[in-house]
């Protein structure tokens, strides 16, 4: 059950990012739907909606971090809205942490200070990983792994749509090493609100 910015959310992934046909997957497998989740979370309300319904995921779930993260691309419109969305929270509800935002690259910088991880990230400090959709984790787990050797400790990792596959919460609640691994929706729940909205 989704109320809120949760609600809002859903719609707008069910409208702008959910499509039904025949699609090859990053993993190599094939699937009869696609989520792009880009199209809502580059999108100004969608985005404004994603950032506070994390916030909102994070309070309900007691999680503190200092800041949040994840691999480029997915993971950058994420990271941002939810950094703005906990400095809009701030003001409103004084002295609330913020939230701040780093990325990680896929591979280190070839140049400069040859550094993989961009952003807010003192050596300790507590985090949580983000990402747009899980299928098989991958992306997720990178993202966890160069968090962990920058000396982070990992609070949680956190998916806007999980896909549900066999073999990819199992591989990032490995990874996540006892921290949980949330989700907001299942491609089911984008799947139903897609039908809903838009029937055949």
């Amino acid at each position: 059950m989704t109320t809120g910015y949760r609600s809002s959310l859903l719609q707008l992934l069910a409208r702008n990012s959910f499509k039904l046909g025949q699609f090859k997957l990053s993993s190599g497998g094939t699937s009869d739907y696609y989520i792009d989740c880009r199209t809502t979370t580059l999108h100004a309300e969608g985005g404004r909606l994603t950032g506070l319904a994390l916030l909102d995921l994070l309070h309900e779930k007691k999680l503190h971090p200092q800041a949040v993260g994840g691999l480029t691309m997915g993971a950058d419109p994420i990271v941002s809205n939810l950094a703005s969305a906990s400095a809009w929270y701030a003001q409103e509800h004084h002295g609330a942490p913020l939230i701040h935002g780093f990325l990680v690259r896929k591979t280190e910088k070839a140049h400069g200070t040859g550094r993989r991880l961009e952003g807010f990230y003192p050596e300790g400090a507590e985090v949580v990983i983000v990402d747009d959709v899980c299928t098989t984790g991958a992306s997720t787990i990178q993202a966890i792994e160069a968090a962990r050797e920058a000396g982070l400790k990992i609070l949680a990792a956190i998916c806007l749509v999980e896909r549900e596959e066999a073999k990819g919460r199992p591989a990032v609640e490995a990874a996540c090493q006892g921290a949980p691994f949330l989700r907001l929706f299942t491609a089911n729940d984008v799947r139903e609100e897609h039908l809903r909205l838009m029937p055949m």
